[in-house]
């Protein structure tokens, strides 16, 4: 099997020679890669080109347009029989590939996703906020799990789906804001098979510090509700929680401020979520500087896609503005 990775790349240079590097090592042969520069200034043509020697790779550039049109754009471009698609900012473990188009061959799936990781070489920032994402005690916990709640949706910074996946269902009909999502509603909705592929994981560095990662967070609350207004039956109750998690902290600080007797409770709640994610953080990294880390960044988290979700429901559903 053919399998055709695209890469949308915007103002990355280097990361995509350090994901290029990887996809050098993988043990499975079979593949070309597509880098699409999506209206870049800081462009990485010259990267690129480095690696004609060593990968079946093309370059492309474009006006900007956002992630989902420029996946799109490596779609129709593509020869592979298999599409698969990575966001710039990821590692690739050398034996990824191999590990899909094993289970592709056995346990067929129309379109697959595969959950995310930390490499060790990632600084402890960016440990502390891949745990959060990954974490049972905040809503990273169903993204790449296989007791994820519903059905699995695959996520844009690693997902593949087949060529007939592509000729029947089409491409991304809104370019960002939950538009992997939504996607892969619509291959459910044809009939096509989707599933989690576990081993087949990829390092994901995410944000750097802390301010990128809530504004990505705030940006991901913001997405569920553009979600919901294409498919409103897939607002479950589970979404809800950041945003209830979020009132119930600031109800607490108002709660101490005023000295009501219901502070020692919320202090006692509060404290308990601290201690789960500070011990099993320590458990997962082995690192008391990660686990102090992982704790802000499940915070910040759970805060910004609250925020980022009450502010579209409050725009768009209650008040129903575009």
């Amino acid at each position: 099997m053919l399998f055709s990775i695209i890469i949308p790349l915007y103002n990355r240079p280097q990361e995509i020679k350090e994901l290029l590097e990887t996809l050098t090592q993988q043990t499975y042969k079979q593949f070309e890669v597509l880098v699409i520069e999506d209206g870049s200034v800081n462009d990485a043509a010259d990267i690129v080109k480095g690696f004609e020697g060593k990968l079946d790779v093309r370059y492309f550039t474009k006006a900007n347009e956002g992630q989902g049109f420029t996946r799109n754009f490596g779609f129709e471009r593509a020869k592979g029989d298999y599409f698969i698609i990575f966001d710039s900012d990821c590692l690739i473990p050398e034996n990824y590939l191999q590990i899909v188009n094993d289970r592709l061959s056995t346990d067929w799936l129309d379109a697959y996703g595969g959950p995310d990781d930390a490499h060790p070489s990632f600084t402890a920032v960016q440990k502390a906020i891949s745990y959060s994402m990954t974490s049972p005690f905040t809503t990273g916990g169903i993204r790449g799990n296989k007791k994820g709640i519903g059905q699995f949706h695959p996520r844009s910074f690693n997902m593949g789906v087949s060529r007939k996946v592509w000729e029947k269902v089409g491409g991304f009909i809104i370019t960002r804001s939950g538009e992997d999502i939504e996607y892969s509603i619509r291959i459910h909705s044809a009939g096509f098979k989707i599933g989690l592929i576990p081993d087949a994981k990829v390092y994901h560095k995410r944000r750097t510090n802390f301010l990128q990662f809530y504004k990505q967070l705030h940006f991901f609350g913001r997405a569920r509700i553009n979600v919901y207004k294409f498919f409103p039956g897939e607002l479950k109750l589970v979404h809800f929680f950041p945003a209830v998690f979020t009132l119930g902290v600031i109800f607490s600080l108002i709660a101490n401020i005023l000295r009501w007797p219901i502070a020692v409770i919320c202090n006692y709640f509060l404290a308990l979520l601290v201690l789960l994610i500070f011990f099993h953080a320590w458990w997962k990294n082995k690192s008391l500087k990660v686990a102090f880390l992982s704790v802000i960044a499940s915070f910040t988290q759970l805060i910004a896609y609250g925020l980022g979700f009450m502010q579209d429901f409050w725009k768009r559903v209650v008040l129903n503005r575009s």
